[in-house]
């Protein structure tokens, strides 16, 4: 099958300032992608572009066979859009606001077209029922935040684009909405890019991972296949006579077997292995450093 985005040499440009400088990525269908990468990197921008909400300065863009920039209302109810924050109609009940959302969707059913969501299922899914008849301006933040996300995929679409969707979320909110990601990908065989800041959520829900560094993309691949890039950074830590050893190890294997033939005593024994997070500050401080040892060497090229 195409992918459902293929993005070639995306580049973007503000004024004098290069944001993206060729930014190279296809996403499968039904498969959920992560962007990470640093503040200011341009993962905003990217999804935006995508989103069509932004025209690029140049390359190639394709979402869902057609070009954002000038895609048309059938490609837009195909498309799901949950952004940082939402903010309109506070007089409104969820329930009012879902319904009259949806209703935009209905015209663009077809047989071989999902239909939106039934609205008292979609509330159900993101625990919102009990408040489904209460203004929107007395809802929580957690609870406005439930709202973005039934108004990003009130129509099911096939493509889901998520910017931030936890921000706000208490620790349950956050697991019943891991839940509804998996669900919407696994299920219903949505497409999901999604951009944040909780490695750990990252972690629990991408296929695939990009690290966006510097307008490019420095990193794509499954977390696992990140994490076993900085294998070696592996910690054990021990107890041995009532005292705490922590060792950085290269082959925690061989490490713990040796520990364990050779001394006595030993207890509470843990490895704890590179996490994404480990994976994603080590991709992002090798990228910083290479433009500062570009941009020293540069420097004395210049003033010899």
């Amino acid at each position: 099958m195409a992918p459902v985005v293929t993005v070639r040499d995306l580049r973007m440009r503000y004024g004098s300032t290069d944001v993206l400088t060729g930014v190279d990525f296809d996403i499968s269908a039904g498969e959920v992608l992560c962007l990470l990468g640093p503040n200011g990197a341009g993962k905003t921008t990217t999804i935006e572009i995508l989103e069509g909400f932004r025209i690029r300065s140049a390359g190639e863009v394709s979402v869902l066979g057609q070009d954002p920039a000038n895609a048309d209302e059938s490609w837009r109810a195909r498309t799901g859009v949950v952004l940082q924050s939402w903010r309109d109609h506070p007089r409104w009940t969820p329930r009012r606001l879902l319904t009259h959302l949806g209703g935009y969707f209905a015209p663009f059913s077809t047989p071989d077209r999902r239909r939106p969501h039934d609205i008292d299922l979609l509330l159900e899914t993101v625990g919102l029922t009990e408040l489904a008849e209460r203004k929107i301006a007395t809802l929580s933040g957690g609870q406005r935040r439930r709202l973005d996300v039934a108004v990003g995929i009130v129509g099911r679409p096939e493509l889901l684009f998520l910017d931030e969707p936890t921000a706000s979320f208490d620790p349950q909110a956050r697991r019943e909405f891991h839940e509804l990601v998996r669900r919407l990908g696994e299920a219903e065989g949505t497409t999901i890019l999604l951009t944040t800041h909780d490695l750990d959520e990252a972690e629990k829900l991408a296929d695939r991972v990009l690290v966006l560094a510097g307008g490019r993309i420095v990193a794509d691949d499954t977390v696992g296949g990140l994490s076993r890039r900085v294998e070696g950074e592996s910690q054990v830590r021990w107890t041995q006579s009532g005292r705490t050893h922590s060792e950085s190890v290269l082959d925690a294997t061989a490490f713990v077997r040796d520990l364990l033939q050779h001394g006595d005593d030993i207890r509470d024994l843990e490895v704890r292995r590179a996490s994404l997070e480990d994976a994603y500050l080590s991709l992002v401080r090798q990228h910083e450093a290479g433009h500062t040892d570009a941009a020293a060497q540069l420097f004395s090229e210049v003033t010899r």
